[in-house]
């Protein structure tokens, strides 16, 4: 597999902007409620920090730097689970 068919694979800034496009898609079909629209605004917060840690550790200043960006996009995922099982319980 060359390069380019690998980036086009495992573009993650492309397939996290979709998810997050796809969070708030789903968060504008939620019933409204003041459980709901306290949950959904963290929802919207946690899975959009994914795709924007994840674009600031690929233009981060150094190792370090990095490092830690890659550390709270990948904790992201893990948060925005949490919010999706939350409003789940409700519905």
């Amino acid at each position: 597999m060359t390069e380019v068919q690998n980036r086009k694979i495992y573009d993650l800034e492309e397939r996290t902007l979709e998810f997050a496009k796809n969070i708030r898609i789903l968060v504008r079909r939620l019933p409204k409620n003041i459980s709901n629209y306290e949950d959904a605004k963290q929802l919207v917060r946690s899975s959009g920090s994914i795709g924007a840690n994840y674009r600031e550790a690929s233009e981060s200043l150094g190792k370090k730097d990095f490092a830690i960006k890659i550390r709270i996009s990948r904790k992201e995922p893990k948060e925005t689970i949490y919010w999706l099982n939350l409003i789940a319980c409700g519905e």
